[in-house]
């Protein structure tokens, strides 16, 4: 009996789904922004980012963040497409504990290029880039959190996924999930997120626990 319980407890949370989008809350709320048919359009702030310090000696977190509240260990994924038009246009994934932890996770337009971007914020931030070969209408980014880490992921057909980051978050805290768009140097554009899901994953110390004392 109790390793029915169990198998049906992970059951349960290997299939909880996202929060509706409709019950999810705004940081920064965007002066436009809409929701139909299980899709976010957002008219992201113009002159709006998130960076902390490192090289430009600024710290700026204003850009508009859609998101649910999360504990334990999660997959995220979303489908983002936007009209990129200025330098550092960028839309994507956004998992946040506070104003100094925080990852960022998309595309990020720069000089005349699509980018696949991250930004990993500990009280300073840093930067990665990968830059694509032509533009894209559209791309799927997936985080995996476990124990002390997020895993970022991208792809173009949601098949195929390729990994973008591994970068340190601490564990046993909980987090804000979802969607967030930034034009730093830019009038704003419209971005647009469809497929938000949050799938709970079970805890990995947890699952050796309950391993090592099977009956």
């Amino acid at each position: 009996m109790k390793r029915l319980l169990i198998l049906l407890f992970l059951g349960a949370v290997f299939n909880a789904q996202a929060q509706k989008l409709n019950s999810m809350n705004w940081f920064n709320e965007p002066s436009s922004w809409t929701i139909k048919e299980n899709a976010l359009t957002m008219h992201v702030t113009p002159q709006s980012d998130y960076w902390r310090i490192s090289h430009y000696g600024f710290t700026v977190d204003d850009a508009p963040f859609y998101y649910g509240e999360y504990g334990g260990e999660i997959e995220a994924k979303v489908k983002i497409s936007g009209n990129y038009k200025n330098r550092f246009d960028q839309a994507g994934l956004m998992i946040r504990s506070d104003k100094s932890n925080y990852i960022k996770a998309g595309v990020e337009y720069v000089d005349g290029k699509f980018n696949i971007s991250t930004v990993v914020t500990h009280n300073t931030s840093d930067w990665s880039i990968i830059t694509l070969e032509k533009p894209i209408p559209f791309i799927w980014i997936k985080a995996v959190r476990r124990l002390d880490a997020i895993e970022v992921f991208y792809s173009l057909d949601d098949k195929d996924y390729k990994p973008m980051r591994t970068a340190y978050f601490p564990d046993n805290t909980p987090i804000r999930v979802g969607m967030m768009g930034a034009s730093p140097d830019g009038d704003g554009f419209e971005a647009r997120f469809e497929s938000f899901s949050v799938k709970h994953l079970p805890d990995l110390r947890r699952l050796k626990w309950l391993k090592e004392n099977a009956e």
